[in-house]
């Protein structure tokens, strides 16, 4: 599928589910271990010139039970500034929620300048668990693309960087994953009822996966999909993914040191700046 063009702007076709029957690993673990210190340094940099500059970026992690979003999570923020980012695991919405727009409790956890917004699952619950449960209705799932839409245009219009990565792992890879977890005493807490009630509608929610890239992939906020059957491979690839989105039109360079500093330095530390 060629690119397609919105406003005269190119914008890649939205991923899609179909099609895949390979996923690429990276066998060795030393050669993980060293791509994760790269690409969490990396990572680390683009932090510090977000504070610097003041930028904010809104992260969404989707995919499949078991697909190893939260392993994800962890790479992302191991190395990071904890005062620079907030994860939000998003769970069923709270009494106090359920009277208001779907929205609204993603509203108030927008990220303030020089930091980072990570959800675990997000406002697309709406089109994907509450269209297949049917928590909501046919006509309220389906006006909600023009919604996230609408929603995630305010955000870019606001000067918040929009990332949406999905995660998506083999049916097989994921039965193998949920009997792990049912077999490992410190992983049983991982599998939950809903897994099992989800997996028996694993048809449906490809279907409303393809509908929702195919509707919400847009110029600024586009969908990536991570291969995810290897869990070494993936972990690298949301950092990857994650590095290039962010430092799109950000100069991630280190600021120039103010001048008062390194003279206040020499003077009273006796200390003085290498010059390179």
């Amino acid at each position: 599928m060629k690119p397609s063009t919105i406003n005269n702007v190119q914008i890649s076709p939205p991923p899609s589910l179909k099609g895949i029957h390979e996923y690429p690993a990276i066998g060795d673990k030393k050669a993980y271990k060293q791509a994760l210190k790269y690409w969490q340094t990396q990572l680390l940099h683009i932090q510090q010139a977000y504070y610097h500059q003041g930028h904010r970026a809104v992260i969404v992690l989707e995919g499949w039970d078991a697909a190893g979003k939260g392993g994800a999570i962890r790479r992302i923020t191991e190395k990071l500034d904890p005062r620079g980012y907030q994860v939000y695991p998003i769970a069923a919405p709270t009494e106090d929620e359920q009277g208001r727009h779907y929205l609204y409790r993603f509203f108030n956890k927008l990220p303030s300048p020089g930091t980072l917004a990570i959800f675990d699952r997000s406002y697309y619950g709406r089109v994907l668990v509450e269209r297949i449960e049917g928590f909501a209705t046919s006509a309220q799932w389906q006006r909600a693309y023009r919604e996230i839409n609408e929603f995630e245009q305010l955000l870019h219009d606001d000067n918040i960087k929009v990332i949406k990565l999905f995660l998506h792992i083999s049916g097989d890879e994921q039965l193998k994953r949920f009997s792990e977890r049912l077999n490992n005493p410190f992983k049983q807490w991982k599998l939950t009822e809903e897994d099992i009630r989800n997996r028996q509608k694993r048809c449906e929610y490809k279907t409303a996966i393809e509908e929702m890239f195919n509707k919400t992939h847009t110029l600024c906020a586009p969908w990536s999909l991570v291969l995810g059957d290897h869990k070494w491979f993936a972990r690298i690839e949301v950092l990857k993914q994650l590095t290039a989105a962010l430092t799109a039109n950000v100069h991630v360079e280190p600021p120039t040191l103010d001048p008062k500093i390194v003279q206040l330095a020499e003077q009273q530390l006796g200390i003085k700046q290498q010059r390179t």
